[in-house]
């Protein structure tokens, strides 16, 4: 008998703040200003309205505390330290006019949420949909991002995973440069329209799930290292030396963090987060900050769904363990980067950058399928032999998230390619159902689902003395991953307005019959997974794939035991000529993809079948 998904939980509050150390906070009769500054002599409160500061009270652990009578919402402040340098608020919920600016106070209980009754959804039925605000509209803005909800609902995704809104340093970026992890970027519209955005999200029964940074700090409009030990020489990042996790002060630091993962959670009813590069935070103490942060949250939620997925370059599948009746015990999934550069393989054949550790591994790509990640442990080559994960096979399918393209497999080629300037239309057919239908957690990157060429490049508004730095570090990076027709093209300006804007969604392509088709397509493929997959995964557990490699490289057959009993079953050949020899499963044909007879599947095609107990 199928298992029927939980019915999401019924709740009545609509305010979910949580009360903090960090930050201003309006009281009964006014606002009280708080600063962590241990390495600061003394600070000074710096109201924008008044022509003099006012000294603030030291208090014990390095805290300064000052509160001020009769004002409230909307009061423009800054702190000032001992050497007269002024600073925004590290915890501001607020920058109007960008990181270098003033604070603004901000009532969080000001905003009338309607989402009464709201529990989110189960891990199983999410189809997530990565966006970023800024270029997802002509607007770039949250009430625009609002309007397009309707669209996505009626394709049949059921989370928008937005990448960071917190505040960063000019007019426009990608996010993960933020300064001010708890202020929404104005660019993008005020605290209140955010929280229009996940409440109207809410109406039409979609999660909203945020990227968040606490790998780093962005180069620019950080002023904590001035006056706290933010910082440790102990660990080196990419950034430069590591957030200070594990070293003296690491305590109040690492409570700065896990506040603002309760913030963006109950401040504004997000239904998740999703942890950036989590491999770069490091962390020797007694229990690592990953651990404690997930099981605050656990703790600190009302019951709700609240979902948390990493980006971990170390394939670690302890952070995805699973408790007894297989809920997630800490995160609930992980992106899976090695299943994008199988795919990538499979496609092009390209073998530049990273993608030439998986190259030579052919089965891997139905291993990832099957069993999770592509590297279990083996060698890396471009790691000079290191070995790299370890065996996931004991972890349920939704324990990943699969995809073909996101923000950082598009950015990060030169010139912002998608796949379906990289691939015949035939090809990119053929992966996507293979990803839409696998027991995965699928994510589309906005604009996939209507095959738009539209390229999404690096963007960055930080400085100008940045500008020659991120060049050649691009260039250096990925400069091999480039269509020979662009191989002498000069790479855009990542400073420039104009890789911004050409960055941006044109809506206008879905009047054209080429992109409405492949809209009909995803859609179509959706649908499927919601009435045939999604059902048949709450409670999956480990073990439940296997793999077959059949004569030639990209034929595999991939099998599933789902939790009803059935089985779920991919026929597959990713290659340009016909492949014959493994026997497909008499179940009901869910999708087919290509030219297929009988057990022989032509070039680019792929079959799904379900098969109930009985059948088999």
């Amino acid at each position: 008998m199928l298992h029927k998904l939980p019915a999401a939980p019924a709740f009545l509050p609509t305010q979910r703040i949580s009360e903090t150390k960090f930050g201003a906070q309006i009281t009964s009769s006014g606002v009280r200003f708080r600063l962590w500054a241990p390495q600061s002599e003394r600070v000074h409160l710096a109201l924008e309205h008044e022509s003099a500061s006012r000294p603030m009270h030291r208090q014990l652990r390095g805290w300064f505390e000052l509160e001020v009578e009769g004002i409230g919402a909307g009061t423009l402040y800054r702190f000032e330290l001992a050497d007269g340098t002024l600073v925004p608020d590290p915890a501001s919920r607020f920058q109007p006019q960008d990181v270098l600016g003033p604070s603004e106070v901000i009532d969080p209980r000001r905003y009338p949420w309607s989402d009464v009754g709201w529990g989110g959804r189960p891990w199983e039925e999410a189809v997530l949909y990565e966006l970023h605000v800024g270029t997802f509209t002509p607007e770039g803005t949250f009430a625009a991002a609002a309007d397009k909800l309707d669209y996505l609902a009626a394709l049949g995704v059921t989370a928008i995973e937005l990448m960071p809104v917190n505040d960063f340093p000019g007019r426009w970026n990608w996010g993960y440069d933020g300064a001010l992890p708890f202020a929404p970027d104005s660019t993008y519209g005020r605290p209140d329209d955010l929280k229009a955005l996940v409440d109207a999200a809410h109406g039409r029964k979609l999660m909203v799930l945020l990227d968040v940074v606490y790998n780093h700090f962005g180069p620019k409009g950080n002023f904590l290292p001035h006056y706290a030990p933010v910082f440790t020489d102990k660990h080196e990042t990419p950034w430069g030396s590591a957030v200070n996790f594990d070293g003296h002060g690491s305590e109040m630091v690492r409570d700065f963090i896990l506040a603002n993962a309760r913030y963006w959670l109950n401040e504004y009813h997000f239904d998740g987060l999703r942890l950036d590069a989590v491999h770069e935070i490091k962390d020797e103490g007694f229990n690592h900050l990953l651990h404690d942060l997930a099981l605050q949250i656990r703790g600190s939620t009302d019951g709700r769904y609240v979902h948390l997925i990493v980006e971990n370059e170390e394939n670690d599948p302890e952070w995805l363990r699973r408790t007894g009746d297989w809920r997630a015990g800490l995160y609930d999934a992980q992106w899976n980067d090695d299943f994008h550069h199988l795919v990538d393989v499979a496609l092009n054949g390209e073998a530049s950058s990273y993608r030439a550790d998986y190259s030579p591994h052919p089965d891997w790509l139905p291993r990832a399928l099957a069993t999770g990640f592509g590297f279990q442990g083996e060698p890396v080559p471009t790691r000079g032999g290191a070995p790299k994960g370890a065996p996931s096979g004991d972890l349920p399918p939704t324990a990943f998230v699969s995809f073909i393209q996101n923000h950082d497999q598009v950015g990060n080629r030169l010139f912002g390619e998608r796949i379906a300037e990289l691939a015949p239309e035939r090809k990119v057919r053929a992966v996507t159902a293979m990803y839409l239908l696998a027991p995965q957690v699928p994510l589309i990157f906005m604009g996939e689902e209507w095959g738009t060429r539209q390229p999404f490049l690096f963007f960055s508004d930080v400085d100008a003395e940045f500008a020659e730095i991120i060049k050649a570090n691009r260039r250096d990076r990925f400069g091999s991953a480039v269509l020979p027709a662009r191989k002498d093209a000069a790479a855009p300006e990542a400073m420039a307005e104009t890789t911004f804007m050409a960055s941006k969604l044109d809506w206008s392509e879905l009047d054209r019959p080429e992109h409405g088709g492949v809209l009909d397509f995803y859609a179509a493929l959706i649908a499927v997974r919601q009435a045939e997959i999604a059902p048949r995964l709450a409670g999956l557990g480990g073990h439940a794939g296997c793999y077959e490699l059949g004569s030639r490289r990209g034929h595999f057959r991939v099998r599933w035991r789902l939790n009803d009993g059935s089985r779920l079953e991919l026929g597959a050949n990713l290659a340009d000529n016909p492949a014959d020899g493994l026997a497909l499963q008499a179940g009901r044909e869910l999708w087919r993809e290509g030219d297929i007879a009988g057990t022989r599947l032509g070039p680019w095609s792929v079959r799904w079948s379900l098969a109930t107990e009985t059948a088999a």
